[in-house]
């Protein structure tokens, strides 16, 4: 976080190696290294539109609660 509490760097990520072993087990991810916002999904990597971090916190979960109900069936 900057000085004023706004974030500026975050990686929010599902690791598990049992279900996917590239991209270091990351099974879905979002994160804005080197410049540029983007999500990670079983080994392919796509830019997406930052509207905020709380965004982004929304779409991460979304993801893995679409991820954890699709395990179940």
């Amino acid at each position: 976080m900057d000085s004023q509490g706004k974030v500026v760097r975050y990686n929010l990520a599902y690791i598990n190696h049992d279900v996917f072993q590239g991209d270091n087990g990351r099974v879905v991810g979002y994160d804005n290294a080197h410049g540029v916002h983007h999500r990670h999904s079983k080994g392919k990597v796509e830019t997406v539109e930052f509207q905020s971090f709380g965004h982004i916190e929304e779409r991460f979960e979304a993801d893995w609660l679409a991820f954890s109900r699709k395990g179940k069936k």
